[in-house]
């Protein structure tokens, strides 16, 4: 016998074992609530008065209670807005920001130093143009 009709003959020995096919399940998304739904759980979790119901609740909705203590915790510091889903991830507009603010600064400084060369030359010029007028000017004192 082959190495693979030994794995799929039974432990007797009699009829093989059907074994189903390995199913690749894609990855299941994150469940997002809305604020109006956890308000409305932990409204219904509040009026429950009778052992055993808030789990028969949380059961019912496929909820944990860790779930449920967060909410109750964000609806008693924030109200309404605290339920709303936060994005995960990090805040892509904030490191935009950051590096809109750092590239600015780098051109700042690039043309500050643009500036004082340039303030440089105007001075050059000047004191050039100033030694000129008096080399002409001083020239003709002299004729």
């Amino acid at each position: 016998m082959s190495h693979k009709q030994s794995s799929i003959i039974s432990s007797n020995g009699s009829e093989p074992v059907r074994h189903p096919e390995p199913e690749v399940v894609p990855k299941a998304a994150r469940r997002t609530f809305s604020a109006d739904y956890k308000l409305r759980i932990v409204e219904e979790a509040d009026q429950c008065t009778e052992r055993g119901q808030i789990g028969a609740l949380l059961r019912r909705e496929g909820l944990y209670s860790s779930q449920l203590a967060t909410w109750r915790r964000q609806r008693d510091t924030g109200g309404l807005q605290a339920l709303a889903p936060k994005k995960q991830g990090r805040k892509a507009r904030q490191d935009a920001q950051a590096a809109e603010i750092a590239a600015l600064q780098l051109e700042n400084e690039r043309l500050q130093k643009q500036l004082a060369q340039a303030e440089l030359i105007i001075s050059a010029q000047k004191k050039l143009a100033q030694a000129l007028e008096q080399t002409l000017t001083g020239g003709e004192d002299e004729t």
